[in-house]
């Protein structure tokens, strides 16, 4: 039988209808008899007229399942299922979409609300694969940088400042240099057809190696047995006491801080600032550099400072030549020629070698100057100063000054404490908290005039002793001393005249006096 022999749907629809209707006014036969509507209407041979009309399955009506590429999504497109059945299930659609190969990963609330809000005609994800968490290996967190160089810094107006490019670390006994840090497991992912997604594989790394770090206390921490330079090599960390660079120091090169001795074989260019905690030995030329040491300074080929470099030690500074070069020493200065610079010392100012002049600039030794030549031929002013320095004489006095008033205050606020004190001892009632609050008060007031007091004669033994070191500074000169130069002790000065020869120079009863050194 051909498909156009069947009534459509719509044709169904009707018939129904009519049949239902002259039912329902039909009331004796209704009484007599049931009127009965078929279910299905069968034609002459009787086959059934709605045989056409069984609905499509979700497999046949039009639905389909969508997958990406990667097999990590799936979407599911759904037609209506048709008046003539109910909605779909759960279990119709998961069955669907294993059919077309999705077997994980199933959005069960994305298919839930399909069904319920009955979408339709819209492809909607209805499974999801679940991506592989990669884990981590074991590392070293390491305290320090371990990469040799570090980048220079761009600056506001877009000039580079080479100066911190350090290619030098310190640390401190006891500092934590690394923490080992172990591996994290990663967890295995799938795809919507069920294939597994592997996680890669992790490992712990071997523990650190190297001198002068110690993991004892706890095996993951690594702490610094000494203080000094750290460097990490080669997979190895070494902690030494001496930093030497056996080459030129540049802008490149950055500054040097350094916690031992700072050795530096070569040349250090102008601009470069090195800090040790110790000694600075600089075999090579120094230009305008600022060198700052814990112990002594060693310029084996002298410094040209250019009117710009500053050498400060806490020990004593050593140079073949200092030229245009602030210089200031905890110890003594020495040196074979002292060219327009700023010499302080705190110990002596000694002038060596064939040469051993002072010409131009200012010199001041506490304990006393010694030099071959003072000065020069063409009269260049030159400034020499032994003993202590005016600045020194003159916050002695004024910490002398201010002593005295620093007891008066305390004992006038002593005599108000002490009536303050009989009051207390007579008073009654509410007066008793008045004063005891005053006495409170004023017992306050008293500390800081006392703390001045200690801190002020703290600072004048101090002074005095300084005073007390310049006693019997000397200023001898075993060759000239020309027209030009000023000699000065103390708060006094004396310039020299007329050039002379093997001349010393002394502080006495507040005069420059002077002597002729005599050789025998």
């Amino acid at each position: 039988m051909k498909n156009q022999d069947f009534l459509s749907e719509k044709e169904v629809a009707e018939l129904r209808r009519e049949i239902e209707t002259l039912a329902a006014g039909n009331d004796q036969e209704q009484s007599t008899k049931s009127a009965v509507i078929p279910e299905t209407l069968q034609d002459e041979n009787g086959a059934d007229f709605g045989a056409g009309l069984t609905p499509l399955s979700i497999e046949d009506n039009g639905s389909y399942v969508k997958i990406d590429d990667d097999n990590m999504n799936a979407f599911l497109y759904l037609m209506p299922p048709g008046d003539e059945r109910d909605n779909y299930t759960m279990e119709e659609l998961i069955g669907f979409l294993q059919k077309n190969g999705v077997t994980t990963g199933y959005h069960h609330s994305n298919l839930a609300a399909m069904i319920k809000k009955r979408v339709y005609r819209r492809e909607i994800v209805a499974a999801r694969g679940q991506a592989a968490v990669e884990g981590r290996d074991g590392y070293f967190d390491y305290k320090f940088d371990p990469d040799q160089y570090r980048a220079p810094k761009v600056l506001a107006d877009g000039r580079v400042d080479y100066t911190n490019m350090s290619t030098l670390q310190n640390v401190r006994k006891g500092d934590v240099v690394a923490v080992y840090h172990h591996v994290m497991p990663g967890q295995d992912g799938f795809d919507v057809k069920g294939k597994p997604i592997l996680a890669g594989r992790v490992k712990e790394i071997p523990p650190l190696r190297g001198q002068a770090v110690s993991n004892q206390e706890d095996p993951d921490v690594y702490l610094a047995t000494k203080s000094g330079k750290i460097e990490f090599k080669d997979g190895r960390i070494d902690i030494q006491n001496l930093h030497e660079i056996n080459g030129d120091v540049t802008l490149i090169t950055g500054k040097v801080e350094f916690f031992g001795d700072v050795v530096i074989n070569g040349n250090v260019e102008s601009g470069v600032v090195i800090r040790a905690g110790r000694n600075i030995e600089i075999k090579g030329t120094v230009e305008a550099v600022n060198l700052f040491a814990g112990g002594d300074i060693i310029l084996s080929r002298g410094i040209q400072g250019g009117q710009k470099a500053k050498v400060s030690a806490r020990g004593n500074i050593f140079a073949d030549f200092i030229e245009h070069t602030v210089v200031m020493a905890g110890g003594s200065v020495q040196a074979n020629t002292i060219l327009n610079s700023r010499i302080s010392a705190d110990d002596k100012v000694i002038l060596t070698g064939k040469k051993g002049a002072i010409i131009g600039g200012y010199t001041h030794a506490t304990k006393g100057i010694t030099a071959t030549e003072i000065g020069n031929a063409a009269e260049m002013r030159t400034v020499v100063h032994a003993g202590c320095e005016k600045e020194i004489y003159q916050r002695a006095q004024d910490a002398r000054k201010r002593e005295p008033e620093l007891i008066r205050q305390l004992k006038d606020i002593a005599e108000e404490m002490e009536g303050v004190r009989r009051q207390r001892a007579s008073a009654a009632g509410k007066s008793v908290e008045i004063l005891e609050g005053k006495f409170k008060a004023l017992e306050k007031k008293s500390q800081i005039p006392k703390a001045e007091l200690l801190e002020l004669r703290k600072e004048c033994q101090e002074l005095e002793n300084a005073i007390s070191q310049g006693q019997g500074a000397e200023i001898e000169v075993s060759g000239n001393i020309y027209r030009g130069t000023v000699i000065c002790f103390a708060q006094v000065q004396m310039p020299i005249e007329h050039s002379t020869c093997f001349m010393k120079y002394f502080w006495q009863r507040g005069l420059i006096e002077s002597s002729v050194i005599a050789y025998s």
